[in-house]
């Protein structure tokens, strides 16, 4: 599983500045900086400086900014809400830090992060909407790279159609009943018309737009999205399903699904783990089942998270029979499955011109029964075959397949949690494949890759087989 996400030291917070004072302590550019970033607000700005330069004297005039024109004294932060220590003079910052600290007051020293109770982020500003970027100081360029790319991404009319929503909150609050019904109002509203309208600067037109729709209340009809979760790492989401968690109003989710992607989804939207991982089933299927049905005629916008892609090995089929029968929609949004993964890990090639042209995927587990299956044949034949499977079928399935005369050096590669940070890799060939069993360090999902096309990889990250099987012999030899 995914290692926990890094804890935040500074949590970012939006304080209020209408009408209160923040003081800055310097007179040049790191001073003016700062004037120009809190000039963004409706905070009143006091600039504390014997003599300013020429830029921060403009700033100052232009936008009605107070200026004490003395040397600093601790009484010149005196009613400030924030102070920011802007000199340039490591000594002053200090003492103008110190000095705040003593009077309770929340400061920022300039390039200084050691003296700073609190950092300033890059902003993205379509007031009253703000997209606020930090880095506690460690980056500050990376912030402002990350501002210029989310600024192109949001709307210069955002800010109006969100003070336009201010308008219609306390109509839809008194009109809609809270839950789905009032959520499904507010997602047509910044995703349809009245948002469509405002991109083309037709105020009026949407202002009617928005009114229309809350006029019409369309009653929120279920919907259950099956979302591939991808193997583990959360940035291998897919645009669609990251698009689908912010909405849903529950999540449905396996026990191999990192928290990390369930956490993308949105912050009070219900939970429901369902387990399906060996020796946790929290959950039969006929109960998640249930479950499906049973939010979706709640009017509920479901995610149902699967760990890879949902129509692999994930029993979607059932899922979708009982949610079909029970007339309640669904889609499928694709993930991208761990033989995938498994391979981008390993950088192999699963369909390679000369050498294999098919690719199966299959679990350990058919090789139970007494008739080989088909795809036994298969990799016979020369196609590169993946197997979803634990350990502890390792043994079976080498043995079954070089009784059925796939060659024991078939190159093979085994990867554990693949594309997590915290995988393990290892190759060899199919007559190396049963020293899997004796690997008490393996406790993850196991994906194994076998065929021709194997020996293309790129093993220099990854263990052989072969050493562990030596060593378990010599462990049996001396028992």
């Amino acid at each position: 599983m995914s290692k926990p996400a890094p804890k935040l030291n500074a949590f970012p917070v939006f304080m209020r500045v209408e009408g209160k004072t923040v003081a800055i302590v310097g007179g040049g550019e790191e001073a003016l900086a700062k004037a120009r970033l809190m000039g963004q607000s409706s905070a009143r700005i006091r600039i504390v400086a014997e003599s300013v330069e020429p830029a921060l004297a403009d700033w100052i005039a232009a936008n009605a900014a107070e200026h004490i024109a003395d040397a600093y004294a601790a009484h010149h932060l005196a009613g400030a809400r924030l102070v920011f220590a802007a000199s340039g003079d490591a000594a002053l910052d200090r003492l103008v830090s110190d000095d705040a600290r003593r009077l309770g007051l929340n400061v920022n020293a300039v390039d200084r992060p050691e003296l700073c109770d609190f950092f300033t982020p890059a902003i993205v500003n379509r007031a009253p909407v703000c997209v606020a970027i930090g880095t506690e100081g460690a980056a500050p360029v990376l912030s402002q790279q990350i501002r210029a790319q989310i600024d192109r991404m949001l709307a210069p009319s955002l800010g109006l159609l969100a003070s336009l929503a201010e308008t219609f909150r306390a109509s839809a609050e008194r009109l809609l009943p809270k839950g789905a019904a009032r959520r499904h109002f507010w997602t047509e509203f910044f995703e349809g018309e009245p948002a469509r309208q405002l991109e083309i600067g037709h105020i009026d037109e949407a202002r009617e737009a928005a009114a229309e729709l809350l006029l019409r209340r369309p009653a929120a009809e279920g919907h259950v999205a099956l979302v591939g979760a991808g193997p583990g790492a959360d940035d291998l989401l897919t645009l669609r399903a990251q698009r689908y968690l912010l909405s849903a109003d529950a999540i449905v989710f396996d026990a191999l699904v990192p928290e990390s992607i369930v956490a993308m989804g949105r912050r009070d939207a219900e939970r429901f783990p369902v387990g399906k991982r060996k020796g946790c089933h929290s959950k039969s299927q006929a109960e998640i089942n249930e479950l499906l049905v049973s939010l979706g005629r709640e009017g509920k916008r479901v995610v149902r998270l699967k760990s890879g892609d949902p129509l692999v090995f994930g029993r979607t089929g059932e899922e979708m029979q009982a949610l079909r029968d029970a007339g309640v929609s669904y889609e499928i949004v694709p993930g991208v499955t761990s033989a995938f993964a498994a391979a981008a890990d390993f950088e192999i090639p699963l369909t390679l011109r000369g050498v294999t042209s098919s690719l199966v995927f299959t679990t350990g587990h058919d090789l139970k029964g007494e008739t080989l299956p088909d795809w036994a044949r298969l990799a016979i034949s020369g196609a590169t075959v993946a197997v979803y499977m634990g350990r502890s079928v390792a043994a079976e399935v080498a043995g079954r397949l070089i009784e059925a005369g796939l060659a024991p050096d078939t190159a093979v590669a085994v990867v554990e949690n693949a594309s997590l940070n915290d995988k393990k890799r290892f190759h060899g060939t199919l007559a190396d494949l049963p020293s899997l069993e004796s690997r008490d360090d393996l406790s993850g999902p196991v994906m194994t890759i076998i065929g021709d096309a194997v020996a293309g990889g790129n093993f220099t990250r990854s263990q052989p087989l072969a050493t562990h099987r030596k060593q378990s012999r010599l462990i049996e030899r001396a028992a």
